[in-house]
């Protein structure tokens, strides 16, 4: 047996001493002949670089991803690569997003220089109407004005705020403001850089590789450029729990970015929200549809408890797990999950310049037998079954099969919705991924075979 089948994955991402206790026990672990090692991997290649992707997603689902190998899997089934694509095409496509990515860089550099420094944002930088804020310095700083407040790190690991010179006052050179529009996203996007900040020092923290600053600051500049970029969505929490894993897998900075674009692309809906629609509000009605048909008498005691909604699986559905898992589970559940839900048509279309919606391109023709051998589990069933077009994400019946584990104890304990959340608060560190997705498969069955009989 070879050494890495055995050893603690939880080395691959150590967990500073002092947080040892307080963070959720891994409970995933390596096995040989399911999960996916780097010599399979690279065994999925052809000598042109076509990859094996059948092959690949059936491991993955029966073992996950090995950590040598995890963030250029996370490439492949977040729809970076098209698996029939060469190792020279791919190198090009590199090669060519990591460009646009320091082009969008160097755009905001001009904005906010604070940006590619090493540092990063904590405190406001400008007002609600864009009046840039001043603040006195500490340390070593020589100018009082126009200091940009950023998060330093002392010897000791506390966090300071100090802050540097920044020449933002030259921002309508790069962005034209001819009818006020962009003077507001300007505006909006600066608002959002300190609470960006705050949100990388909070995330991931028990993790000894956010010890360094330097890290820390990968993690702000991919979710500021980010924001730059998704005017419609700019920034809302929760970002930095989805992007965090991004980073900490992928060592080129650009990489880590085009990764996170993908994986909010199959995101994008939780974070959308105004005075009428809240993000996830689509996934929450889903939930309570399945719910409903699955477990009608659980259904209706929530719906007595003021929980029809469905709003205490928020957090759930909104970061997809991160707080229920440890972070070795979660990335385990993210792969498996996405390796189910695989389309093989999803790189292109994400490719598609039009910007079309994406269910029409991928089930406008039912995919032949050997075809539907490319698409992972879940959405070969949900392909067959015609299910796919109605956006029925593996996530929901995830969450749908938690409240079936917890079916006794909120029927018999739940008085109200408080009871509701503190019960689904005590799975945290007590989930199986593994037995949750089982369990979430089987909620899917039963759904579809009830749905069908109605």
């Amino acid at each position: 047996m070879k050494k890495w089948y055995s050893e603690e994955l939880d080395n691959y991402y150590p967990i500073r001493p002092e947080c040892q206790a307080d963070v959720p026990k891994s409970r995933f672990k390596a096995r040989v002949a399911r999960t996916l090692s780097e010599r399979r991997w690279n065994a999925a290649f052809s000598k042109q670089g076509y990859l094996g992707i059948a092959g690949v997603l059936r491991r993955i689902q029966r073992g996950g991803v090995h950590p040598t190998v995890k963030g250029a899997v996370w490439e492949f089934l977040l729809g970076c690569y098209d698996p029939e694509s060469t190792f020279e095409e791919r190198n090009e496509l590199r090669q060519q997003r990591r460009e646009q990515y320091a082009a969008w860089k160097s755009e905001c550099q001009k904005i906010v220089p604070v940006i590619g420094s090493g540092k990063f944002i904590t405190t406001a930088i400008v007002t609600d109407n864009g009046e840039p804020i001043e603040e006195a310095t500490t340390g070593n700083s020589q100018e009082t004005s126009d200091a940009t407040p950023i998060n330093d790190v002392t010897d000791n690991g506390q966090s300071v705020e100090v802050a540097t010179t920044s020449n933002s006052q030259d921002t309508n050179d790069v962005v034209p403001t001819d009818d006020g529009v962009s003077d507001k996203k300007m505006i909006q996007w600066k608002l959002s850089l300190h609470q960006i900040g705050l949100d990388v020092v909070r995330t991931d923290r028990t993790l000894v590789f956010y010890e360094n600053e330097a890290n820390q600051a990968k993690l702000w500049n991919v979710l500021a450029i980010y924001a730059w970029k998704d005017e419609d969505i700019g920034y809302v929490q929760g970002m930095s729990d989805i992007c965090s894993p991004m980073v900490i897998l992928l060592e080129n900075e650009a990489d880590a970015f085009w990764c996170f674009e993908r994986a909010m692309r199959r995101l994008r809906k939780n974070f959308r929200s105004d005075a009428s629609y809240m993000g996830v509000q689509s996934q929450l009605s889903t939930l309570a549809q399945i719910v409903k048909t699955v477990d009608p008498k659980l259904h209706q005691h929530l719906e007595e408890l003021d929980g029809g909604e469905y709003l205490f699986a928020f957090r759930m559905l909104m970061v997809l797990f991160r707080r229920e898992f440890s972070f070795v589970d979660s990335l385990y559940l993210w792969e498996v999950m996405w390796a189910m839900e695989y389309n093989p048509h999803i790189c292109s279309t994400y490719d598609d310049k039009r910007e079309p919606i994406l269910c029409e391109l991928l089930y406008d023709d039912k995919p032949s037998r050997k075809e539907l051998k490319q698409y992972g589990k879940f959405e070969r069933k949900n392909v067959k079954t015609g299910a796919a077009e109605q956006n029925s994400a593996l996530a929901v019946f995830l969450v749908a099969s938690v409240l079936e584990t917890k079916n006794k104890r909120l029927m018999n304990e739940a008085k109200g919705l408080d009871d509701v959340v503190e019960i689904l608060g005590e799975i945290t560190g007590n989930l199986d991924a593994k037995k949750a997705l089982n369990d979430a498969l089987k909620v899917h069955k039963k759904y579809m075979d009830k749905a069908k009989k109605s």
